[in-house]
């Protein structure tokens, strides 16, 4: 068996960001890493976030930096990963990619202890740039210069020391000095040596200014102080003609500035007065803005408060440091001040943000100083402050992120065309279920009722000059509507458009004339509303028609074609005849080029099911160029012209080429390349919409041509990063559509549905899925589905939380501590206006839930209806009881028909070590149409039942190392049968017939069969590589797919002859005396898949994505990205792909230096599973190596875009 993996969702969380002129513009861009991408974004006009440029890096990126030289206008990308590698990038604003300027190799490849990659800072000035390790090791590269003004990087500077554990590292702004670089250090020689721990609880961190000394070009330790241990992260304070230079050194309750040869300026950091008395306050990201007169830092708490942190200087000597409460958002992971007055948070998880500045925070509010610093017998005073609504910040995009996905089912509860991907995302107050629906997200602008049932609608310009459109035509039955567009949408008569009749085409023609075809003929009406009109001879009506600016074509009844053309006087004229042999079922025209008089190509659609491309060049006017026979009679034509781009924004050199497009009467869109000089057709590929004929429309999506398909759901078929995509719209069945362009709505499209007409935008292009999202209460654990009132039954559980009643008690106490009763709280609201009223003046989605101590749990079962999104049931969990497990039982005794059993830990705590004060299974029922539950009993177990299964009519309960069979009591549950052999803690039971199939949480999975005449249970097989499962799938009776911790998935197989022999042992023998080696089973599964994601993998399910797709395997990670496993069918497929694999590893490894094949096999070695994303980047390589690597697989580079293609669509 071989795999073909393809990433469906790129990841969505961020590791890290940094921000710059990356473009050399006078933007700044933002650069995020999530995992093994880099992305490149950018705000637009309208404070949207747009990602211009998303690429795999094939390697764990681990830190980010930017750095310009000194007197360039242009910023550089160092990225440390887990390469060992270090290296330069720059971004090449015309190809639209990444180009990397160095890689100097350092240490070996992954996260290591002692590899540097996990810290990285740089000078100020751009001079040099320090990579550090956890431990030991940091090296120094010199940046310069050349002659030619190219970047050098020198050789690397040993700052080694041994025995010593970097906790951060930054570069400390000192102007043209010598640059010098500072690091929070802790040296834990002496607390190796001393078993007794009193050295190790005496370690001390110091805070080391290391200098290089750019004239003896070496890196000495300059100066070393002992800090706070609780310091966590330095932040550089500016300096030179900016600032004081120095650092400030971020602790646990503090902030410290601190510089050699000065002394410290210490500050606490506010706390929330409902913080418990034993927790500290970190800060956990940090962003500096910086101006010519003035700077600040905005620093974050780990419970999301911002706090700007101002400096009293004089030169370089600090008087006072002030931090005051500046706004509370979610925690980051990183933040962006960027010039133009954005903030960009990317949340550590679910969704990240953009900001706008309203204000700098100059306001009075809750300010410590380091002035006020009050010493007392239990150490500093604290300053104490309430959060309160955003003041200084206005969030104005909001950008989707599923991380963490803690687990998903692909299900089609909608009975829609594709099914839909369920997945639980998030934690603690910002959870939520997202339903995933594989297509491109739509705003729908306007509705409007017409008085019909329209047929048609166009859009036209009054002049070719115009930005926006000014009629919106609709043709009936037997009449035409024409709409004028201005501050409102309304009716008028005087545009010289006959409205008796219905409409065939509306288009503005050249020297802005606009021109009507109707059933009768066609209406010509000029810039100063002179009409000519052309009629139809004899009985003959016209049924087809395509135009560009300066040709017409129209089609009679009987299959007759006329060809029209403009010609200098602005008239149009005849030109020429053609009778074809049969009725034309379409027809179209291509646009006319750049600087041309005519395009030269015609499509004519027959009955016959052949498309025919004709000319219409003067020399050979309608002649036959080429056929094409197709698989049924065409409905629609559509030529779309590709521009010639060198680079650009799709990062594609291609020539100007021309596609003929058609949608086929049995749902099938056919797309073929149409030669420009002699019109033949090459290169043809086809695609299933869907179950009506697709009718294709050009339409403008960010300024570059793009085609609609309305088949029975709409289609996009676009230009994104160098690949033709083509994505289904989230929205209803459209009959006919015209691009669309107001003051209001810049790009977006008009179409007719029913009787209303609708305008709609799409929204960010590139995505492969939209989301509904469902907000929950706690971090959402598991879920099942419930077949039968297809609705969902969700688990929730937080630790260290409060549940929601001891919430709202805080809250009012604390609304009456500030002095406002429940009357002078609403007293004030009144005065605001009604609608404040509703709002909740602190939602827990922005400030977080109080934080508890660790082994207090809050958690709830809650039943959704996805449909209407409602929640029809929520129980809370009483006692300090945590639901840790789900699933669904029917009990051979079906008095209360399908039962919800749940795990439930009751005082559970990890640390010093994990125990439990004990275990419950609880059982609901379903009352009242299953909308809610209500418990029948609970049964006390030892221990915490972290996988719960149906079997044969009763329940299997994994509960540590104990498998158990349980069946239903009065009371309780009762025990039937166990088994106490399973090595660590069993997290997932799957089961198939009498087959068990049990995962262990670091030792892979258990094959274990249940003998009913004994009632006993026996493990006959086990894995012989430890395997720390996260995430388990049963695929068929020999075969369990699993993905472990380190971010593996892998498939492991029975042999064929052991699982024959199991079953077909009568006496029971052979499993019951067999014995295995080393107390494992005695026989062993093997291993026939193995790959390295990246990412840990959360959930695993079997499902097919498309109506008539293969089922693949589809996965979700921490990271929150969505890949997909689709098994090859074909021999030739796998070797055509594993030959593309290796030529792309070889011309074009990955960016960041990681070796391709080593990160896919990072843990194991890669086994039988081709790397789509790898293959995926072949679209975006130089033609001419594009040319190379096809010629070496005797291919076309369009034949092997076909198969990328082909086997994509195979999947989504």
């Amino acid at each position: 068996m071989f795999l073909y993996n393809l990433t469906l969702q790129q990841a969505t969380g961020v590791v890290c960001a940094t921000y710059g002129n990356f473009m050399g513009g006078k933007t700044q861009e933002i650069v995020v890493a999530r995992g093994k991408v880099l992305d490149l974004l950018r705000p637009d006009d309208n404070g949207k976030l747009q990602t211009i440029l998303s690429v795999e890096i094939f390697g764990a990126v681990r830190s980010l930096v930017q750095f310009r030289l000194t007197g360039s206008h242009k910023d550089y990308i160092v990225v440390g990963s887990d390469s060992g590698r270090i290296v330069i990038l720059e971004y090449n604003k015309e190809k639209n990619i990444f180009e990397k300027v160095h890689q100097e190799t350092f240490g070996k490849s992954g996260c290591r202890r002692i590899v540097p990659g996990q810290y990285l800072a740089v000078d100020p000035k751009g001079r040099a740039v320090m990579i550090g390790a956890c431990e030991k090791q940091k090296l120094v590269y010199v940046l310069n210069r050349d002659n030619a003004a190219r970047l050098t990087i020198s050789s690397p500077l040993e700052a080694h020391k041994s025995h010593t554990i970097v906790y951060s590292i930054s570069g400390v702004d000192c102007g043209f000095d010598n640059p010098v670089f500072a690091a929070i250090e802790l040296d834990y020689s002496e607390a190796d040596q001393d078993s007794t721990g009193l050295a190790a609880n005496e370690a001390q961190k110091h805070l080391t200014f290391y200098e290089l000394d750019l004239g003896l070009n070496h890196v000495a330790r300059k100066w070393s102080e002992p800090i706070d241990n609780g310091a966590n992260m330095l932040v550089t304070v500016p300096g030179g003609a900016d600032g004081p230079s120095g650092i400030l050194v971020c602790a646990e309750n503090f902030v410290i500035y601190k510089n050699q040869g000065h002394p410290d300026v210490r500050a606490v950091i506010p706390r929330r007065a409902d913080l418990p008395a034993e927790r500290g306050v970190l800060i956990v990201s940090a962003a500096t803005h910086k101006q010519k007169s003035m700077f600040f830092f905005l620093l974050q708490t780990e419970y999301g408060d911002i706090f700007k942190v101002t400096l009293e200087h004089d030169n370089d000597q600090v008087s006072e440091l002030k931090i005051k409460y500046f706004d509370t958002i979610p925690v980051t992971a990183a933040m962006c001040v960027l010039k133009s007055g954005f903030l960009f948070a990317a949340s550590e998880f679910g969704n990240h943000a953009l900001y706008q500045f309203q204000g700098i925070g100059d306001d009075a509010d809750v300010e410590s100083s380091s002035a006020s610093l009050m010493e007392t017998e239990e150490g500093f005073q604290p300053v104490f402050f309430q959060p309160r609504g955003l003041k200084n910040l206005v969030k104005i995009d909001d950008i989707e992120s599923l991380m963490p996905i803690m687990d998903t089912k692909v299900v089609n509860l909608f009975e829609e065309e594709t099914p839909q991907i369920f997945a639980l995302c998030g934690r603690g107050p910002r959870s939520s279920l997202r339903i995933l629906r594989p297509g491109l997200a739509v705003t729908e602008m306007a509705v409007s009722q017409l008085p019909g049932i329209p047929s048609a609608v166009w859009t036209v310009k009054k002049s070719v000059n115009d930005e926006f459109d000014a009629y919106i035509v609709v043709s009936f039955a037997n009449a035409t509507l024409v709409l004028s567009i201005g501050e409102t949408v309304e009716e008028v008569s005087d545009s010289g458009f006959l409205d008796t009749t219905p409409s065939l085409a509306v288009s503005l023609l050249a020297e802005d004339s606009l021109m009507q075809v109707h059933p009768n003929g066609i209406r010509h009406i000029r810039a100063d509303s002179r009409i000519n009109e052309w009629k139809t001879p004899g009985k003959k009506t016209i049924v087809k028609v395509g135009c560009n600016r300066l040709q017409v074509v129209i089609a009679l009844s009987g299959g007759e074609l006329i060809y029209f053309e403009m010609d200098m006087t602005g008239q149009l004229m005849e030109v020429e005849k053609r009778e074809m042999s049969g009725d034309v079922a379409c027809l179209d025209i291509a646009p006319v080029p750049e600087g041309r008089q005519r395009s030269r190509f015609l499509a004519v659609g027959s009955y016959d099911s052949t498309i025919r491309i004709l000319s219409l060049d003067p020399d050979d006017c309608m002649q036959i160029l080429s056929v094409q026979a197709v698989s049924s009679p065409p409905e629609s034509l559509l030529l779309l012209e590709v521009q010639a781009s060198i680079g650009g924004e799709d990062g594609a050199d291609h020539p100007a080429s021309v596609f003929l497009n058609a949608g086929l009467q049995n749902g099938v869109l056919l797309r073929t390349e149409v030669d420009m000089v002699t019109g033949q057709l090459s290169d043809t590929r086809t695609r299933f919409l869907g179950l009506r004929a697709p009718k294709l429309f050009s339409a403008l999506v960010r300024g570059r041509r793009a085609m609609l398909c309305l088949s029975s759901r709409p289609w996009l078929g676009y230009i994104h990063q160098g690949h033709f995509l083509l994505t289904p719209l989230s929205y209803e069945t459209l009959e006919y559509a015209a691009s669309f362009s107001s003051d209001q709505c810049a790009e977006g499209v008009v179409a007719v549905a029913g009787d209303a007409l609708r305008v709609f935008t799409i929204e960010r292009l590139g995505e492969t899925f939209n989301e509904t999202v469902m907000p929950l209460r706690y971090t959402p654990r598991k879920f099942i589905l419930h077949p039968k009132h297809k609705s969902l039954i969700i688990i929730e559980s937080d630790q260290g939380a409060f549940t929601a009643e001891e919430r709202e008690a805080a809250k009012k106490e604390c609304l009456e501590a500030a002095g406002l009763g429940e009357n002078g709280n609403m007293e004030i609201e009144q005065q605001n206006g009604d609608e404040e009223e509703k709002e909740d003046p602190l939602p827990d989605e922005q400030y977080g839930y109080p934080k508890a101590e660790s082994k207090k749990w809050a958690s709830c079962i809650r039943v959704l209806d996805p449909k209407s999104g409602e929640t029809t049931c929520i129980l809370a969990l009483q006692d300090n009881e945590a639901a840790f497990s789900i699933c669904s039982v029917n009990f051979h005794d079906k008095e209360h028909g399908t039962l919800v059993a749940i795990g439930t830990a009751k005082d559970l705590e990890f640390w010093p070590k994990k125990n439990c004060s004990g275990g419950f299974i609880h059982l609901y029922k379903f009352v009242d149409d299953g909308k809610s539950l209500e418990l029948l009993h609970k049964t006390p177990v030892d221990g915490v039942p972290l996988a719960l299964c149906q079997f044969q009519g009763r329940l299997l309960v994994g509960i540590g190392q104990v498998l158990r069979i349980y069946d239903l009591g009065k009371r309780k549950l009762l025990r039937k049968c166990e088994n106490k052999l399973f090595p660590n803690t069993i997290v997932s039971i799957h089961t198939y017939g009498d087959r068990i199939y049990v995962g262990d949480i670091q030792e892979s999975f258990h094959y274990t069969k249940y003998r009913r005449d004994e009632n006993q249970l026996y493990i006959f097989a086990d894995d012989c590589v430890p395997r720390w499962l996260t995430s388990s799938l049963h695929i068929d009776f020999d075969t369990m797919a699993g993905a472990d911790k380190f971010g593996n998935v892998y498939l492991v197989r029975l042999p064929q002859d052991v699982s024959e022999e199991i079953e077909d042992d009568p006496t029971g023998g052979k499993i019951k005396w067999e014995q295995g080696k080393l107390n494992g089973a005695p026989n062993k599964v093997e291993e026939i898949i193995q790959f390295h994601v990246g990412d840990v993998v959360t959930s695993l399910q079997k499902a097919s994505l498309i109506p008539g797709g293969g089922e693949c395997l589809i996965y979700g990670t921490v990271m929150g990205s969505i890949g997909a496993l689709l098994p090859f069918i074909s021999r030739e497929d796998v070797d055509f792909f594993s030959h593309l694999e290796m030529h792309l590893r070889q011309e074009h490894p990955p960016l960041c230096g990681r070796d391709h094949m080593a990160y896919r096999s990072a843990y194991f070695p890669v086994k039988d599973v081709i790397d789509g994303d790898l293959c995926e980047q072949f679209p975006t390589l130089p033609p001419d190596l594009q040319r190379k690597i096809a010629d070496e697989l005797d291919r076309t580079p369009g034949e092997i875009l076909k198969k990328l293609e082909d086997i994509r669509n195979k999947i989504i």
